[in-house]
């Protein structure tokens, strides 16, 4: 294996990663300014009104994005096996 071919193969897996997490971090983030904003508005400093949403909207998205998530992986890691001759043969 080339360190080329292996900074490709890492370079491609921190994208997928990166590709993957964001949506999940977006909305983390977007409930949490909705959060944060109404916690001003209101003058409430409940703690528990900022992880109960939080929680509740990442999983709900983590059902909605589950097919393309896994579909990204196995592209991923069918691709990657695809490239093993490459890897051992030099």
């Amino acid at each position: 294996m080339t360190p080329e071919f292996a900074s490709e193969t890492l370079k491609s897996m921190i994208f997928l990663a990166i590709t993957i997490a964001a949506p999940f971090l977006l909305a983390a983030m977007l409930i949490g300014l909705g959060v944060g904003l109404f916690q001003a508005v209101t003058s409430i400093h409940e703690q528990t009104l900022t992880f109960v949403p939080k929680a509740l909207g990442v999983c709900a998205l983590l059902v909605l994005l589950m097919p393309w998530i896994m579909r990204k992986l196995i592209e991923f890691g069918s691709a990657l096996f695809d490239r093993i001759p490459q890897m051992v043969g030099g």
